[in-house]
């Protein structure tokens, strides 16, 4: 090959190189977008779970929301106190006192209890589970094939004897199991102390209708309204409000607790404690189970 050609066409690749460079490097200041350098210190001071829990996709998503959309800084479940502490400081704010909220099951039929139960062969899911008819007579309950237990990462929640249980020591409230559950009775709670009272059940039937299918389900029979203000009916099932729950005076609550004939009022918990101090700036609006199907989620066609 020709010398003379050969060092021309090094010669014009070295120039468009350069041109290139020069030219992304224009690009480069031209289009640069500053960040702001707290989201970089809020990012360095959270766990890195990117479990959810916050709210936001991941931990980078949060860091931005703090800094730039408002986001309150104790919003970490994981982190607790010492993070939000740390965002707080980041931010120049101060921490706004709330409670930690925990999943809450509302369910607690074990097999033996659940009346109307058939074999399921198919998708050992709970989400392909619920999208077949008869698999047990309550099409509230849980269904105990462990989409939870799948989805927690903190082994935080087992099936025992087809129901699901959570560990409490372990929890962090990072609502993966409430999310994924495809029923729905899985709510994330205000824990004011180690244990909380909750409603363990989800059906919204006539009693009669629950004898027929569950051994231990709600009949709905306002016992507990009677006994405790902080319980009120919407529907059949019983609510409590959690913004008047006070733990330190549950006197009238555990007599709702002993009237109950199906035992379906029970304390859940030893959280750990609030990662924004032990004040209650509010818990609102009463926490019951949000009943759902699969099918509620699709989408139709035909």
């Amino acid at each position: 090959m020709d010398p003379i050609l050969m060092l021309l066409a090094g010669g014009v690749l070295g120039l468009l190189s350069i041109g290139a460079g020069c030219a992304l490097g224009w690009a480069s200041r031209a289009f640069y977008v500053e960040t702001d350098p707290r989201i970089e210190a809020v990012l360095a001071v959270l766990p890195g779970a990117n479990c959810g829990g916050c709210g936001y996709v991941g931990c980078a998503g949060y860091a931005e929301a703090v800094v730039l959309g408002g986001a309150p800084p104790d919003k970490c479940p994981v982190g607790g106190l010492s993070c939000a502490q740390a965002v707080a400081g980041i931010l120049g704010v101060e921490v706004r006192p709330s409670w930690p909220r925990r999943p809450v099951v509302h369910c607690h039929a074990h097999y033996a209890d659940r009346l109307g139960r058939h074999p399921y062969r198919g998708e050992p899911t709970c989400a392909g589970a619920n999208l077949v008819a008869g698999v047990q007579g309550c099409t509230y309950g849980c269904l105990g094939f462990g989409d939870c237990f799948a989805a927690c990462a903190f082994d935080a929640i087992r099936i025992v004897d087809g129901l699901a249980v959570i560990d409490y020591e372990k929890c962090t409230g990072c609502g993966a199991c409430a999310t994924v559950c495809p029923r729905n009775i899985i709510s994330m709670t205000p824990f004011k102390s180690e244990r909380m009272l909750v409603v363990a059940c989800a059906n919204e039937d006539f009693g009669r209708d629950v004898r027929a299918v569950c051994r231990v389900g709600c009949i709905g029979c306002k016992a507990c309204q009677k006994a405790c203000d902080l319980f009120s009916f919407e529907g059949h099932l019983p609510t409590i409000d959690y913004e008047r729950y006070d733990p330190a005076h549950l006197d009238r609550a555990m007599a709702a607790v002993e009237k109950c004939p199906m035992r379906g009022l029970i304390f859940v918990g030893r959280p750990s404690r609030s990662p924004a101090g032990e004040e209650d700036a509010g818990v609102g609006e009463p926490v019951r189970a949000d009943f759902k199907t699969t099918v509620d989620d699709s989408q139709w066609q035909g």
